[in-house]
């Protein structure tokens, strides 16, 4: 599997890692010619959103991603690549993608300190390590929208359509291993 990582800020390296751990072909997008290459999943590291946003728009990778989403390619988004793809932001009137139905919070765990770590159920699975990192929180899913983790009763991982999104980061768990069916 080719596996096109996002590479215009953030935690793109660990996600890069990530892919490769399970025998994906991962390689970083940081210019539209990239995109030649094909890809089989788009992987939208954690980071800064709006910074990712803006970076989208100013390199010309925005449209043709978008376009590429719309029609179906699988993506892997963490933190704040949820942000880039809910069709809703609470506070912000900024879309990006648009191409997850639900509404996210920004920060909605707290700041920098705020961060923490704990064990939770992914998609069944028990003793998942979750970190959270300045986290958003999943606060509305439309119908047809599969909650695949929750915290505290709010949804921390979803899957709709081809999309498969997390408010903390699998990515740096030991064990990639528990995701090799996303």
């Amino acid at each position: 599997m080719k596996v096109g990582v996002l590479a215009v800020q953030g935690a793109f390296a660990e996600m890069k890692a990530f892919w490769r751990a399970q025998g994906a072909e991962a390689f970083e997008i940081r210019q539209p010619p990239d995109l030649e290459r094909g890809l089989d999943l788009l992987a939208l590291p954690g980071g800064e959103s709006t910074v990712q946003g803006k970076l989208l728009a100013d390199l010309g990778l925005f449209a043709p991603l978008k376009a590429r989403i719309e029609d179906g390619l699988p993506v892997f988004a963490v933190c704040a690549g949820l942000i880039l793809l809910a069709e809703n932001i609470e506070g912000d009137g900024t879309v990006w993608f648009g191409s997850l139905p639900v509404t996210v919070k920004r920060n909605a765990y707290g700041r920098q300190l705020g961060s923490f770590a704990t064990q939770g159920v992914f998609d069944g699975r028990p003793g998942v390590p979750m970190t959270f990192i300045r986290a958003p929180a999943i606060t509305a899913v439309a119908p047809g929208v599969e909650v695949l983790s929750t915290f505290d009763g709010a949804p921390t991982a979803v899957r709709w359509r081809g999309i498969t999104a997390f408010t903390w980061h699998p990515e740096l768990a030991h064990r990639p291993a528990v995701f090799t069916a996303i």
